[in-house]
Formats: C-alpha cells, structure tokens, sequence
C-alpha cells in the first residue's frame, strides 16, 4: 500500500505541473482583461496610462510562461500569491471556503452512497419487478437531469411552494453567526440536490453487480446449503456485487467537484464555486492555478482512494500490480 501510494505521488507531480501550466496558458488567452476586472468601474474613467502602470504593478503584462514560474517557485514554499479579485491571500481565500464546500460534497457523497446501494439491492433481488422497473426508470432519468435544473426545481418547490427549507445561503436573514440549527437546514437542499445527482449511478451498478452476484455459483451453493435469503444477499451478493461500486468512486470525483460548482452557485453557498467563477472571469492568475490544482489533486485522491479500496477488499487484486 505504502509503495502505491508513493508511485501515484510521484505520477501526480507532472500532472499537476502540466494542469496549473495550462492555467496559465488558458487565463493567458481569455478574453477578459484582469487589469479592468481588478480595477471595477475606475477602469472606465482610467486613461491608457493608469491602466498600463496598474497592469505593470500587477504583473500581468509579462509572458504567462513567467508568471506560471514564479507563482510555481512560490507555492513550493507554501506562499501561493495574492488574489487580486478578493483582496486577500490565496491560502486565506480557499481556507476560509474550502471547509464549506468539503462539507458539502462529504454529506452528499455519504447520502448517494448509502441510498444508491439501498435501493439498487432492493431493485436486485427481484429483476422485472415493479419496484425494479420503478428505481431504473427514476435512475435513468435523474441520470439524464442536469444539476442545476434539479437545483432550481427543488428550491421552486421546497423554498417558494412549500415554504419548508430556506432558498440558499448558510445562516438566516440577519444572523451574525452560524449556528448547528440554521447550518442543518441551509444544508437540506443544496446537499439533497448534489446527493441525487449523484444517486443513479450507485444505484444502476449496485443493480447490475448484485443481480450479478445473485447468480453465481457460489451464491446458489449458498441458498441450496439452506442459508436465509437476508444472509445470501447482505454477506455474499452484496459483497461481491459492491466491487464495481469502489471503481465508481474514484471516477465520480470529477462530476462531484463540477456538481458541487453548479448547486453552489444555485443555492450562494460559501464554498469554493464563487471564487472559482470570480477567479475565471477575472483571469486572477494565483487563486485559478490554485482552485485548478486543488480540484485536480482531489480528482487523483480520489481514483487512488478508489484502487486502495479495490485491492482491500477483493483478495484476487494485487496492490503492488496497480
């Protein structure tokens, strides 16, 4: 395990050089001028000369390829620049908004896991049954929903209908601090959408690999030795057929971070989504490179949590062949 570990570290070091270099590159072509976005409204009144000296002082009038060395040196040492749309250093700007946004994804990511593996066995144990055909058919269409029209249609109908859960933020109108009441119910919905974005695809391969492993040999052994069906589905078809289930884990981490982006955004909540839009708009070089590294070295935590998993619990996978 220690080996693996230390491999994909050692592998995830040119990604991560090759991912902020073209963070670089990109901002660099973008057609939004940081220099106007860090100035605000002063740039309309600015003449060629203030806008120059400005550009000057914030560095941006050098190659990207310079920046993206300098800012790369930097963040070796732990100092990962000043955020120019937020006035403020980079570490205290995703400090500040990370722990909301971890927050987030864990709830949903724990309540798609837990619901998909319930209902995708319920849907398993007997194929072409009502209740089957009803979890499939409901899997394929929120598979299908985009997460932002899934956010929208819950704060339609929970918020402005129903009148039962708050539209967005992270406290109450009013409230100076955040409370375990106020963080509870600002949690419901933006969490709720995330997890049912998430849900048909834990639920659709924990179907198909327990209905798998229903008919397998050793599982008809198993019932043909007498063993209760609740003993035959829970400790041998479910164990097997969760295999697929830690593969999926890994690779669902690009879709979460993007999911999570959108129902932030939807529902204000305080997390990284903000800063990643301000970042892009306003080409703020340090905080972009930054959120960009952070999202990609949660997406390879991510695949090798997955491969750890994988290894522990199936005795036929081999750590050290990963």
């Amino acid at each position: 395990m220690a080996r693996l570990v230390a491999r994909r570290a050692l592998l995830a070091v040119p990604v991560l050089l090759a991912v902020t270099f073209g963070a670089f590159a990109l901002a660099a072509a973008s057609p939004f001028d940081p220099v106007k976005a860090y100035a605000g409204t002063a740039a309309l009144g600015a003449d060629q000369e203030t806008l120059d000296r400005l550009r000057e002082n914030l560095g941006v009038d050098r190659p990207f390829t310079a920046r993206w060395w300098e800012w790369l040196t930097s963040a070796a040492t732990g100092d990962l620049g000043h955020s120019g749309v937020m006035r403020q250093p980079v570490a205290e700007v995703i400090g500040e908004r990370l722990v909301w946004s971890v927050l987030l994804c864990a709830v949903a990511f724990a309540v798609a896991v837990l619901l998909g593996t319930v209902l995708g066995v319920l849907a398993a144990r007997r194929p072409g049954s009502p209740l089957d055909r009803a979890v499939t058919s409901l899997s394929y269409a929120l598979e299908a929903a985009p997460v932002f029209w899934i956010a929208l249609l819950a704060v339609w109908l929970f918020a402005l209908q129903l009148d039962v859960l708050p539209a967005g933020g992270l406290t109450d109108t009013g409230s100076e601090h955040v409370t375990a009441g106020q963080l509870l119910s600002h949690l419901v919905l933006p969490a709720g959408v995330l997890a049912v974005s998430q849900l048909p695809w834990f639920t659709l391969y924990v179907r198909q690999g327990v209905g798998d492993a229903l008919a397998e040999d050793p599982v008809r052994g198993a019932r043909a030795r007498g063993l209760s069906e609740r003993t035959v589905l829970l400790g041998h078809a479910l164990r097997s057929g969760l295999l697929p289930v830690l593969t999926l884990i890994g690779s669902r981490v690009p879709e979460l971070i993007t999911g999570a982006l959108l129902v932030e955004t939807v529902f204000s909540w305080p997390g990284i989504a903000a800063a990643t839009v301000e970042a892009a708009t306003a080409v703020d070089f340090p905080l972009l490179a930054a959120l960009t590294t952070l999202a990609t070295a949660a997406v390879l935590a991510g695949n090798l949590l997955a491969d750890l998993l994988y290894g522990l619990t199936d005795p036929r996978v081999k750590l050290s062949e990963m």
